[in-house]
């Protein structure tokens, strides 16, 4: 579906027909333009953010909200069929949004929920994976490390096929003279004087300080959600490209067995798991297990795609056979969602201001636990 957005949109122009997810930073809306679709045929997907009040800087979603749009718009200049492209955006004296195309597939976590045994065949584990893989290869290429992939932010286009989303944990990595040290770029956002489903299986835990040393030392914030973090993360050694490997480890864990697998009984309890135990297979090993294993090896110099990159994944036997240059052309997707958009069967016509507006309320205080995710800090001293 070819949706021609104007790049500079206006509020007054797009009407809300339902709520399709709402997240830490932001509500995304199934929207429609009243100029140019009038009908609402060809609707798209439009995430608003509320800028943070000039009093509550510990939020500052505005600062996130510019760079996931930043990010979208170098996105735009390196276009992949396996990551969003920007349609155009809008800011008003509360409001920042932008809209990107939708996807009536929903995501890969309730996708893997609709199959009979919540699990996904390795055929199917070989497809989705090898999307996310050049979805990642064009991100690196970039210098951007995506830092949250997990199955509610991978979604299913009306292709079939995937497309990453919410960006705005990613960051810009400039690598030294030494391979190992990288270094987040410094964000190219400037202040102005002004104010998804959530899942309960995982919450994102965030530290606030970054690191943006000039000597080439690694990243050191801490950022993703909880069954998918890195060891090295975990123990603040520093981190770079190959934290999104390892995620996509855990992933393919969970896309075959249909849990994670360093999962506790509590966020303790997981990152003890994550920097200590080693991954349980179970039945016979394959060449998917070995390669999980690869991506979910703790020490980061050692782990697959470290080296060369996705082009060290490619290589794996578990992807011998697969046509990379034609995974978009020839290869038919496991699943195919409705051509009926089920958005135009359930509108609602969301105000969009007026949904904010209901939603404003008093800063909570720092020890209220609504924002326990975000301030969360771990420590692994005692284990």
């Amino acid at each position: 579906m070819d949706i021609q957005v104007s790049p500079e949109l206006s509020l007054n122009h797009l009407r809300a027909l339902k709520v399709l997810g709402k997240g830490a930073t932001g509500t995304v809306f199934l929207v429609h333009h009243l100029i140019s679709d009038p009908s609402a045929t060809s609707p798209f997907a439009l995430k608003v953010v509320e800028k943070s009040p000039l009093l509550d800087s510990k939020i500052d979603t505005d600062r996130r909200a510019r760079w996931e749009l930043s990010l979208l718009h170098r996105l735009n200049n390196s276009p992949s069929p396996f990551l969003p492209s920007l349609l155009g955006s809008f800011e008003t004296n509360d409001l920042i949004g932008w809209a990107i195309p939708y996807c009536p597939g929903g995501d890969l976590n309730v996708l893997r929920y609709n199959q009979s045994d919540h699990i996904f065949s390795p055929a199917v584990i070989r497809f989705y994976i090898g999307e996310i893989i050049c979805a990642l290869e064009t991100l690196h290429a970039l210098g951007i490390v995506y830092r949250d992939l997990k199955p509610e932010n991978i979604l299913i286009q009306q292709s079939g096929h995937l497309t990453l989303t919410d960006f705005d944990l990613s960051r810009t990595l400039i690598k030294s003279t030494r391979h190992l040290d990288v270094v987040y770029e410094p964000e190219p956002i400037k202040h102005k004087n002004s104010k998804k489903t959530k899942n309960a299986r995982v919450a994102p835990v965030s530290r606030r300080k970054l690191s943006l040393t000039s000597n080439g030392e690694r990243a050191n914030s801490f950022v993703g959600t909880e069954e998918y973090i890195s060891p090295e993360v975990v123990r603040g050694d520093g981190h770079e490209f190959a934290v999104d490997w390892w995620a996509l480890g855990v992933l393919a864990f969970e896309m075959l067995y249909g849990t994670t697998p360093f999962r506790g009984k509590n966020k303790k309890d997981t990152f003890r798991r994550i920097v200590m135990m080693q991954p349980e297979f179970i039945g016979r090993q394959s060449t998917l297990t070995d390669l999980i294993g690869k991506l979910l090896e703790k020490e980061p110099t050692r782990r697959l795609g470290y080296r060369r990159g996705a082009c060290e994944i490619k290589e794996h036997p578990f992807f011998h056979g697969l046509r990379w240059d034609l995974l978009t052309e020839l290869s038919r997707p496991p699943f195919l969602p409705s051509k009926v958009l089920p958005g135009l069967k359930e509108r609602k016509n969301v105000d969009i201001r007026e949904y904010f507006e209901k939603l404003r309320m008093p800063p909570l205080s720092l020890d209220s636990p609504a924002r326990e995710e975000c301030l969360y800090n771990v420590s692994l001293t005692e284990f």
